[in-house]
């Protein structure tokens, strides 16, 4: 079953930091369910301690560093398990997001949330984030200068966190993080490494993307039965 049972919008290009390496084998298409494996969240101050993590949500919480700090309700700063050993990222804030101040919380979150379910995972467990911490009006696509400003407050995150494995969920975060415009559909099923710690990064196609093309789920659950594997050595 897996993912092809839940029902999830597109994106483009941008700029970033990343580095593309080996290409892996597919994964099997075989569509069944991972077996539920429950993860207990770790303590955060086994990595970032409380204090980076508080004086970096301050940060955040003050920037005018682009023009969307003007038109923002909320920063989105990112949301779960600060010791992760999975870290998604992925465009920028919708409207939910804006209003509420945590990272998919719309329709594409509720499906993103079914989508770790499948492979065993709780949402609590992951440490969720965005390329950009607020919301471009109309839910356009970031603008360079926007997605330079928020950059270092990405890579800060990562640097407290220091995942086992990313995974960035559509164009706009797979673009940004791998310096790329290369298509998601060619990006995914291989095995990248972001930053100068090499972290493995996976690619897939954003929640919302699915939301409206259902048909490209199947594609979604190898790379989740992919990053299933990496998580737990495989």
């Amino acid at each position: 079953m897996g993912i092809t049972r839940y029902v999830l919008r597109d994106e483009p290009a941008a700029a970033g930091d990343g580095q593309i390496v080996n290409e892996a084998e597919p994964p099997s298409a075989e569509h069944q369910e991972m077996p539920a494996v429950e993860v207990q969240p770790q303590q955060p101050e086994e990595k970032g301690g409380k204090e980076a993590w508080d004086a970096l949500k301050a940060e955040v919480a003050a920037c005018t560093a682009c023009e969307l700090h003007a038109s923002r309700t909320r920063t989105v700063f990112g949301v779960g398990n600060e010791s992760a050993e999975l870290m998604i990222v992925g465009e920028a804030p919708g409207a939910d997001e804006d209003r509420q101040g945590e990272p998919f919380v719309g329709r594409a979150g509720q499906l993103l949330t079914a989508m770790l379910h499948a492979i065993g995972l709780a949402r609590d467990t992951v440490y969720i984030a965005n390329v950009l911490k607020c919301r471009p009006p109309g839910n356009r696509n970031p603008s360079v200068a926007e997605v330079a400003a928020c950059q270092p407050f990405l890579r800060r995150q990562l640097a407290l966190i220091r995942p086992k494995v990313m995974l960035a969920v559509g164009g706009i975060a797979a673009h940004n993080l791998l310096d790329t415009d290369e298509a998601v559909g060619r990006l995914r099923n291989r095995v990248h490494f972001y930053g100068e710690e090499r972290t493995p990064l996976l690619v897939t196609y954003h929640p919302a993307y699915l939301l409206r093309r259902p048909e490209e789920k199947a594609k979604v659950w190898q790379d989740l039965q992919k990053l299933h594997g990496m998580l737990h050595g495989g």
